[in-house]
């Protein structure tokens, strides 16, 4: 195997990161928590060590609505749901329909490969504070 295609120190660092992780964090609250256990890992080797754990399926970016991109190591088919109010995000297992994905596929002549469907609303935390 090529010194590319091992999973390096920083790699499992990042990689151990994420799965520690509930809240999706971004790269530079990825950089936070290396520096919060002594790694000093350039900005460029954790975007690169992003990119290829994402590349090699071991996690997921997510990029929703122009906000800085997120990343998942839980890597089983899910979606997501975003808080309007605070930014936090949720994972939801709950299958999509395959009636709604074949009325998808119907409506727009595509064959449905891959699902991701983000859902937006208030999380629990927020609708507690209006109550």
């Amino acid at each position: 195997m090529s010194r590319k295609g091992q999973l390096t120190i920083q790699r499992k660092a990042i990689y151990d990161i994420l799965q520690e992780s509930e809240d999706h964090p971004t790269a530079a609250d990825i950089m936070e928590r290396l520096r919060q256990r002594d790694y000093s890992f350039a900005y460029a080797t954790v975007y690169n060590s992003l990119r290829y754990l994402t590349e090699e399926g071991l996690i997921t970016e997510l990029k929703l609505d122009g906000d800085a991109s997120r990343y998942d190591a839980c890597t089983e088919e899910h979606q997501h749901i975003v808080c309007r109010r605070c930014g936090r995000v949720d994972e939801v297992f709950t299958k999509i329909p395959e009636d709604w994905l074949e009325a998808v596929a119907k409506e727009v002549g595509y064959d449905v490969e891959h699902e991701r469907v983000l859902l937006k609303g208030v999380c629990p935390t927020c609708k507690g504070k209006t109550q």
